[in-house]
């Protein structure tokens, strides 16, 4: 059985339609170039994670750092989206480090001793790159007095609206999704300052996928980008362009890492 799943974006009515119309174009044109048995819908019956390493995978997204993490040689890189969004350069991303209107803190160096949220510890956005920006004020593997891992973007960006944490680290997609489907979201929020950049979110297929269907795939998105047919799509995901990134390109997301690490902090603490 193969299946197809993307979910990273789509946590919107408007992306979420956008995400299916964007798989139905990727659909038919792999099947218009002989690719067979290619899933009629997107999989909403398994979580986004449990997709990446499914036999059947035909298609996935996943975030940079569990693919450098624990991926790279479980699947094969497919492409690389480009959106449209401050903070997006080409492939790449960064994340906005958020804090309340309302707060003393004027940069980055007078968060130390204050309350984070992190969705998770696998995550980029939240948590790789907003390591790397600390790792250099660290002292003796500690910054912030305590980590609250939220599981979400949006829910930490719910817990520095209430007061349970002082700062978080939001993508710039998924900020520029709620400044523009939900943007009361973002009252009393404001932006200190920008996490570095890395590789964005690869889409995936399945480790056995030979050459000629990941090249199908690439056809098929590279279609999806050019085609008038989905120009309200593309528009609704902010998505711009298609990438073709290497392992090579992606271990930037990997020094990240090994540099927070040499500088004594392995763990956001």
């Amino acid at each position: 059985m193969t299946i197809a799943s993307i979910q990273m974006y789509a946590n919107f009515a408007p992306l979420q339609q956008a995400t299916e119309d964007l798989w139905f174009f990727v659909r038919d044109r792999l099947r218009a170039d002989g690719l067979g048995d290619v899933p009629e819908a997107l999989d909403q019956s398994v979580s986004y994670d449990e997709a990446w390493l499914s036999p059947g995978l035909v298609l996935s997204q996943t975030c940079g750092y569990p693919y450098v993490s624990k991926l790279r040689g479980r699947v094969r890189l497919v492409a690389t989206p480009e959106y449209g969004y401050p903070g997006c350069e080409g492939p790449n991303m960064r994340s906005f480090v958020i804090v309340r209107d309302d707060s003393r803190y004027q940069d980055i160096l007078d968060t130390r001793g204050a309350r984070v949220a992190i969705n998770q510890t696998e995550s980029n956005s939240g948590y790789n790159l907003l390591r790397a920006l600390i790792a250099p004020h660290a002292t003796e593997g500690k910054y912030f007095s305590s980590v609250l891992q939220s599981g979400s973007h949006d829910a930490s960006l719910s817990a520095v609206k209430t007061g349970d944490a002082d700062l978080a680290a939001i993508d710039c997609v998924t900020f520029g999704n709620i400044s523009r489907f939900d943007p009361q979201r973002l009252d009393g929020i404001k932006i200190l300052t920008e996490t570095p950049s890395g590789p964005g979110l690869p889409f995936i297929t399945r480790l056995d996928a030979s050459d000629e269907e990941v090249g199908l795939l690439r056809s098929a998105l590279f279609a999806a980008i050019a085609s008038p047919q989905l120009a309200e799509a593309r528009n609704m995901l902010s998505l711009k362009n298609i990438h073709v990134l290497s392992d090579t390109d992606y271990e930037r997301l990997k020094s990240l890492d090994d540099y927070a690490t040499r500088l004594g902090y392995p763990v956001i603490a």
